[in-house]
């Protein structure tokens, strides 16, 4: 496998299964309440732009996958700012560029669609994850503080 056979398409209802696949395998947990939300809200509604993506092999295997929202706004204003919120890659294809891939597909997607800013949240603690993303030219905002408060 190298990069070139590598496809990156916009995500289909059909790529739910492999999407909470890779997802289950990445994290060793199982979430598929999570992502019937997230298709939910790209496939089923009118508010949201069609922005996540998939990469799969040329047999159609998916082996990553971004998830962000375009949201078209209160009266149909655009907004230039897009999220990012769920990325992975089944851990079978990880260290490949498929992320990166995956990254450099989604920002053109966006950039195309007028977006100037994507925003996405990642634990402090996650550095593997905080690598990836400095690597991809992320840098921590300095418009929000995240405050918590434990009960």
């Amino acid at each position: 496998m190298n990069e070139s056979t590598i496809k990156i398409r916009l995500m289909k209802i059909d790529d739910f299964d492999a999407v909470v696949g890779i997802d289950n395998k990445v994290l060793k947990a199982s979430r598929p309440e999570y992502y019937e939300m997230k298709f939910e809200k790209l496939f089923k509604t009118k508010d949201y732009l069609p922005t996540s993506l998939v990469a799969e092999e040329e047999d159609g295997t998916v082996v990553g996958f971004v998830m962000g929202v375009l949201y078209m706004g209160e009266y149909g204003i655009f907004q230039e700012e897009a999220t990012l919120d769920t990325i992975g890659v089944d851990p079978d294809y990880q260290h490949m560029g498929i992320g990166e891939q995956l990254m450099n597909e989604f920002l053109d997607h966006l950039r195309a669609l007028g977006v100037q800013k994507i925003n996405t949240l990642v634990d402090r603690n996650d550095s593997q994850l905080m690598h990836f993303f400095s690597a991809n030219q992320f840098s921590p905002s300095k418009t929000i503080i995240n405050l918590e408060r434990s009960l």
